[in-house]
């Protein structure tokens, strides 16, 4: 049975292997053919940030598997207009193209999902 799977993407993209640990489950996901899409909040918006260099702290580039969400058949990609502007980015400083969401509308985008990951 396909379930439809939210993934909430919260955390800034190089604190540790924890981002690097919820690709990997979206990956698994993706490729067990269920519906997925990915809402970028709070400092996860930096996830999708252009120029970002983890390997000067010992990490893995995480951008690059976000690039092949497309070949797993993930292409809803959301992200809170209000947490882009507080942390002074727009669309065009970012790697992806993504669907702008607003804050008041969060809660009704959440209710479209079977399966909500959030950490």
């Amino acid at each position: 049975m396909i379930k439809k799977f939210l993934f909430i993407m919260r955390m800034a993209p190089h604190q540790g292997l924890i981002l690097q640990e919820k690709l990997d489950v979206i990956l698994t996901t993706a490729a067990f053919e269920q519906k997925l899409t990915l809402l970028f909040l709070d400092d996860g918006v930096f996830q999708l940030k252009k120029t970002q260099q983890p390997a000067k702290q010992g990490l893995k580039e995480t951008l690059c598997i976000f690039n092949v969400l497309e070949m797993y058949d993930v292409k809803e990609l959301f992200i809170e207009v209000e947490s882009l502007q507080e942390r002074g980015l727009t669309p065009e400083d970012l790697s992806l193209p993504v669907q702008p969401c607003y804050r008041k509308d969060i809660h009704a985008l959440m209710k479209r999902f079977d399966i909500i990951v959030s950490g």
